[in-house]
């Protein structure tokens, strides 16, 4: 079916406190979105990246008690699971949506990635600097972003890929907030384009995997 837009009740559904009815909601109200999304964003980012990318839509198998604070479709190079490779992320919370690039805790080669970001960020953040509404995030489930990159300088820009190999679960996760009220001035295909200007914003760093 195709994307027909998130809601106020989207945003309401991470409001719900016990596992069983959140769950359901997600289930019911926020895959069918993602799904969507899926089939409209993914065949639209191979020119953008210059490779096929694959989605993934968050199933939370592992998790029986709590409920989760966000949900997301994902999107990478990898058709058989998104965490080890360089990825999009379209996520969804109780305050917003963010649209993000993604390297996690089990990114197959930290160091190697680390090295070619360091050959290539005196070119590369520069651009990312200039790009609207770009922040860093400590955490892949962040809210809001730790510094907006404008705000930041070259070399701290160039420095944020050290949080990959700084610890063991190290991440580098960078993209833009949007607002709930934001989202829901937005028709379906301009939420669409939103995405896809942001995932272009982010894209050099993806090619870079």
């Amino acid at each position: 079916m195709p994307f027909d837009g998130f809601t106020a009740k989207s945003f309401q559904v991470f409001a719900i406190p016990d596992f069983p009815g959140r769950m359901a909601a997600i289930r019911g109200h926020i895959q069918p979105k993602l799904f969507a999304l899926a089939e409209e964003i993914g065949p639209k980012l191979k020119p953008i990246v210059g490779s096929e990318t694959f989605p993934h839509v968050a199933k939370h198998m592992r998790r029986t008690v709590n409920p989760p604070e966000d949900t997301w479709v994902v999107f990478g190079p990898e058709k058989r699971g998104y965490k080890k490779a360089q990825h999009f992320k379209l996520a969804i919370s109780r305050h917003c949506i963010r649209l993000l690039f993604e390297m996690g805790p089990e990114y197959a080669d930290k160091a190697k990635w680390v090295r070619i970001w360091e050959r290539e960020a005196g070119r590369l953040a520069g651009q990312l600097r200039k790009r609207p509404g770009l922040g860093w995030y400590k955490n892949e489930h962040d809210e809001e972003p730790a510094a907006l990159l404008a705000s930041l300088s070259l070399q701290e820009i160039g420095r944020l890929a050290g949080e990959l190999t700084r610890r063991k679960d190290g991440q580098l996760v960078l993209g833009r907030r949007l607002d709930p009220a934001e989202v829901l001035r937005l028709k379906p295909r301009a939420f669409v384009q939103a995405a896809l200007q942001a995932f272009g914003m982010l894209a050099p760093l993806y090619r870079l995997g």
